[in-house]
Formats: structure tokens, sequence, C-alpha cells
């Protein structure tokens, strides 16, 4: 491929930067993808995909795999000692995804490579990426690849490339937050079946606490505090000694698999875009891995990314249109991180009061059927919406049918749905053609309007029956971020 002709750069192939490059795959973009790993992870990381990321990897057209080696998670249970607090049914309302996939990394990166592979495209491991300078009209790279140095071009370029991103330090962008003064231990352990393969355990205990992650009836992601390390990697003897300590009885570690130590952070950058470069994932926030919500952010990112440099690569959008990714996401982010924050402090408290606290209110909220509800469909992230963006009306909330499913559902174009006989108004026809690039007309059972974006995702809804109404109301919030298709 010629550099000159690339309209993204990705930088980094965790699975946010494999996502995104899917989605560009998907969407006939020509872009690069780098990584300088010599080949995709081998240990698991993060494991938990949510309903909402699975209903995404679906309108991707990249949920099939998944699902056929997922771990299904139906139970989340709160145990502290022999005292079970909380046993919260994992079943949100209003998505075929009712429940947590576990899925190792190092499996998720494999499939998306994979799918990436089907669709024509290829990962340049091995490639490090030194440096950019941008203009008004692209951005240029420098590459090193077996000692060689290159340039490339692309009109845009999003760094993926986790925690200790080249691309923030760049761009000199500060990461605002602080470290947790604990050390964290995460084993992937053989264990025996004392502990059901569907639910997941999280134990508070005044050691510290620990969470056990179900990836098949015999083996377990193990995450806890330590106060110190115990040589190079946690040892089947710590994990043990941990287990008895702090999780149910019954359960029993009888070999490692993979094991780490490491420090977490919960930090957000204030910014994830300058001029044509953005940032995504790990390189844009991290967090506490209690409550597994960090890939998932991750790939979300790049979901409301991707279609928006679509358009903007092919030369549609205004500015507002890039600029609502940072607009749109931070909020999201930082809602991430103080969910995260509260569930670490509160299974973490050392002190003696806040552990009876705790351990009064845990049952007493969680029996409430309201409770349980919002805490699900706040983990699911089937919550997650863009009220409050510029560029939608109303409450911005996800929406699927089936007819979006797959991978050709949706892909670049704003659809319209009308209901009646909003069609045939004469409107409708004026509108069509004014982005016509841009924009679907497709029928509504019911009557009303909804206009949705290529993410899935409401832009705007009316229960109104007047179609003149919903026409206007689409052609003024169109005209914020996409230029007229009779003006390109």
């Amino acid at each position: 491929m010629n550099n000159s002709e690339l309209d993204l750069l990705i930088v980094g192939a965790g699975p946010v930067g494999l996502l995104l490059a899917n989605e560009c795959a998907r969407r006939g973009l020509r872009y690069r993808i780098v990584e300088r790993r010599p080949s995709l992870s081998v240990n698991s990381k993060a494991l938990a995909i949510f309903p909402r990321t699975l209903e995404i990897l679906d309108m991707a057209g990249l949920v099939d795999p998944f699902l056929k080696v997922a771990n299904q998670v139906n139970w989340v249970s709160v145990i502290a000692g022999r005292r079970r607090l909380a046993h919260i049914r994992f079943a949100p309302q209003g998505t075929p995804y009712q429940f947590v996939a576990m899925v190792p990394q190092n499996v998720t990166e494999g499939i998306l490579e994979a799918e990436l592979r089907r669709r024509g495209g290829a990962v340049e491991f091995g490639t490090e990426f030194l440096g950019a300078e941008q203009n008004s009209q692209r951005v240029t790279a420098s590459l090193q690849r077996n000692g060689a140095l290159e340039r490339c071009t692309a009109q845009y370029a999003v760094g993926c490339d986790g925690a200790h991103s080249t691309l923030r330090h760049l761009l000199s962008l500060p990461f605002a937050g602080a470290q947790y003064e604990a050390l964290f231990l995460l084993a992937d352990v053989e264990t025996n079946e004392a502990l059901p393969a569907d639910a997941m355990q999280l134990c508070p205990s005044r050691h510290g606490p620990l969470a056990i992650f179900p990836m098949s009836p015999h083996r377990r992601r193990i995450v806890a505090t330590v106060a110190q390390p115990e040589g190079d990697a946690p040892s089947l003897d710590l994990v043990r000694r941990l287990l008895i300590e702090r999780a149910p009885p019954g359960i029993e570690a009888r070999a490692v698999h993979w094991s780490s130590y490491f420090r977490v952070h919960h930090r957000q950058l204030s910014e994830l875009r300058v001029g044509r470069m953005f940032l995504a994932g790990d390189a844009a926030h991290i967090h506490s891995p209690f409550g597994g919500q960090g890939m998932n952010t991750g790939l979300q990112d790049v979901w409301n990314l991707a279609w928006k440099l679509d358009i903007a690569s092919r030369g549609r959008a205004n500015d507002a249109l890039l600029e609502s990714y940072a607009l749109e996401r931070r909020p999201v982010i930082a809602r991430v991180i103080e969910l995260t924050h509260r569930m670490t402090t509160a299974l973490g408290s050392a002190s003696l009061l806040s552990q009876c606290v705790r351990n009064l209110a845990i049952p007493m909220a969680t029996r409430l059927p309201g409770v349980q509800r919002v805490m699900v469909r706040r983990l699911s992230q089937l919550d997650v919406s863009c009220a409050g963006s510029p560029i939608v009306e109303g409450k911005g909330e996800r929406y699927l049918v089936e007819s979006l499913r797959g991978g050709t559902g949706i892909k670049s174009r704003f659809l319209l749905l009308l209901g009646g006989d909003g069609k045939k108004a004469a409107q409708s026809d004026a509108l069509i053609q004014s982005f016509s690039h841009d924009l679907e007309l497709h029928s509504l059972e019911k009557s009303g309007a909804i206009l949705l974006r290529p993410d899935g995702y409401i832009a705007y809804s009316s229960q109104n029956a007047d179609p003149a109404i919903a026409l206007a109301a689409t052609r003024s919030i169109l005209s914020q971020q996409l230029k007229a298709s009779n003006l390109t």
C-alpha cells in the first residue's frame, strides 16, 4: 500500500487497536496497524467481556467466535469469609447477551487478528512508532522496523498503545490521577470445582480484597492485594495462602498457569484528541481491575471513534463530529473510574468500622430489586449513553434490533426510521438528497421517528406523528456534524 494513501495509522495491536483495524477493514478504509511487540499477547490479562461490548462485537460482525470459546457467567457473589453478603443474578434485560463472557485477552487478540486477516488485513509486528508531526492536512509518523527507519503519512493517527503510550508522551498530555498504595497479584490457576463455573466471587476481608473469576469449571483468575511481593512472580503456595485467608471455603489451587505482580493506577486524560491524533483504551485511561471494566471501556472508545474517522477521512465531517469523541467518552470514562475506585476501596478497607458497615449495608441494599438492576446495568455498560453530547438531541441511548446485527446492518450511514407515511413526505426526498452519502431512510413500525447513528446510539427520537417535524430536526442535527452532499 502506498503510504500517502493512508486514511488511518493505528499504533498498538492489543484488543483496542485490533478492533479499530477490523472496523477500518469492514468500512473499506486505508490503514496500517503497527505493533512493536514481535507477536500477540501470550498471557490472559483482561478477561471479562460485558453485554454492551458483546452487542458492539455483534454489530461489527465479530461476536460468533467469542461466543464459541467464552465461559458464561450469570451470577456475582460477595462473600466475606463464610458469610455470603450478596448473590446477584447477572441477567440484564433488553439485550441478547444476558451474561458476562469470560475470554482471556490472548484469545481475544487471536480472534480479532484472525478476523482481520480474513478481511485482508495484517498487523505489522516488530514495528515501533517513534514519533509524529501533524499539520492541517495529515499526520507524518516515524516508524522503525528491523533497524530501518521509514516515514508514514495518514489523515489521522490513533494511539492504542497502552498505559505507557508513546503517542500520549509525544503529545505531552498529563495523565491525571494517582497510584493505589497496595500491590496487586494476578494468577490464573487450576482449581477444583468447589465453586460454580457460572459465578464470580468478590471477597472482602480485613487482609485485603480478593476476586475470583471463572475461566472454566476448573480454571480461575485470582486477583488480590498483597503487602509485599514474594519472588519475581506469585507462587502456588502464596495463592493457596490467600485463598485460605480470604476465599470461600472449599476452593483448592492445584497449579499456576500464569501469575504476575502489578501496580494499579486510576488515571484519565483530560484531552483525547490533539488535532488529527487521538488516544483510546489504556493510553487514555487506566483503573482498578475490580469490576473488569478496562478493556470493555477501551473497545467502546474505538467503536465511538471509528465511524467518525470514517466519515471524516472521506471529507464529509465537520469538526464538531471529531470533537464529539472526547466530549462523549470523557464522562463515560470518569464514571468507570469512579465505579472501580469505589469497589476497590470498599472491598479493601482496613478499618474495622468500615468493614462492619459494609457487611451490614451490602446485604440490605442488594436485596432490593431496583438496586440489583442498577448494579447489573452499570457493570454491563448497557447504561452508557451519549446524553449531553452536542451532536445528540435527547438521551442518546443505545438501540439494537435484529436488522443491525451481524456486521452488515450498520456501517457508515445514519439511519432515519420514520413511522406511518413519513417516507412519503415531500421533505424526505430533499433531506436524502442533501445527505445522500451519509443517510438512509427506513420504515418504523410504530409512529414517530428515530435517527440512529452509525454506532447504534440514538441521535434523535420523537413520538410525534408529523414527519415534517422529524425531518426538520434530522436536518438540523446532521448539519452540525456533516457536510451536505451537494457541497462535496
